[in-house]
């Protein structure tokens, strides 16, 4: 019976983390003279109770595995091992933050790996145990990704994540895992705005055609360390058991583009990007026409269903003339 009190005490006392008492991130920072660098657009939360409330805004993360990208001076990091994480990874590009790192790993009984490399390349297949694997039409898998990300990779990474949502590869092999992260606030506007917004973009499609995507809440720049020119949003991305286009991910992300290039033109003109200029009237016309879209509509006016009807319209002329897949005539941005 004793034996099993100290059991039991040992659960609950891990799935109450109180890490023991160590000098603050800002502290650490100072001590280790770690600064921001610019070119990395590093940017550090050191407010204890933002970092708490960023944590609580992913969901549940008691008894999860979590991984956090981009954990610099481990101010999230601390948040996320209170809150009952069973197992956090964290994902560092910055060599200079190891020892601050590896001091929270030494008071995190165990809990805490740290891994050097970068996010954009960095497969996390490998992190989760496959016991927590949970089937694509299932419950959501005990596994969060969270992070305060760079501003300068935040849009490149979410499309490739979105990507591999797309093929349940990376992180997403194990089920449709959920992700929080930081985002300049008018990124987040866009990541969310409905047809007709204007902040409705390439981003908007992209983001809810595999997710189902949030705004949580805004942290004003002054908060964060150095402070950026502008303020951030704390974006949620819940994967979509089906994406609302259900087309190859460079299929979707080619239309969407194209057709954003001209983004207060009628949407037929970015379209034409799509056509060599010899067929493009014609095979525009047709494009439009099945997918039964008005083609003088802006691009931030075309709804999901609409743009579904386009892409599947264009895969449509795609079986028939294969040689216009690599054909696109300039590149359009986010």
């Amino acid at each position: 019976m004793v034996g099993g009190s100290v059991s039991t005490a040992k659960q609950v006392a891990a799935a109450t983390l109180r890490l023991p008492s160590l000098p603050s991130p800002r502290d650490l920072v100072r001590l280790y003279k770690v600064k921001a660098v610019k070119h990395l657009s590093q940017n550090f939360l050191m407010d204890h109770k933002l970092n708490s409330k960023l944590v609580r805004s992913s969901g549940r993360v008691r008894n999860c595995h979590v991984c956090e990208v981009g954990p610099g001076p481990g101010g999230i990091t601390r948040s996320i091992l209170e809150q009952g994480a069973a197992r956090l990874t964290v994902i560092e590009k910055d060599p200079r933050f190891l020892p601050i790192l590896d001091q929270l790993k030494d008071a995190s009984f165990g809990k805490l790996d740290i891994e050097l490399g970068d996010v954009l390349t960095f497969n996390m297949e490998k992190i989760f145990s496959s016991d927590l694997t949970q089937p694509w039409e299932g419950n959501l898998p005990k596994i969060h990704l969270i992070g305060n990300l760079p501003f300068n990779v935040a849009t490149p990474l979410i499309i490739r994540w979105l990507k591999d949502i797309s093929l349940k590869r990376n992180a997403w092999v194990n089920g449709r895992v959920r992700m929080t992260l930081t985002f300049q606030l008018e990124v987040v506007q866009r990541m969310v705005a409905l047809p007709g917004h204007s902040q409705r973009c390439r981003l908007s499609v992209m983001c809810q055609n595999w997710c189902d995507v949030t705004h949580k809440f805004t942290i004003p720049g002054r908060a964060f360390v150095p402070k950026p020119e502008v303020d951030v949003g704390i974006a949620h991305f819940v994967p979509r058991v089906e994406p609302l286009i259900p087309l190859d991910f460079s299929l979707v992300e080619k239309v969407v583009r194209s057709i954003f290039s001209f983004r207060q033109k009628y949407s037929k003109k970015g379209a034409g990007m799509l056509f060599p200029e010899a067929r493009r009237d014609e095979l525009v016309n047709m494009m439009f026409t099945v997918a039964d879209v008005d083609p003088a509509l802006r691009p931030f006016q075309i709804s999901m269903s609409e743009f579904n009807r386009l892409c599947h319209s264009y895969a449509a002329i795609l079986e028939q003339h294969p040689s216009l897949a690599k054909f696109n005539a300039r590149e359009g941005n986010v």
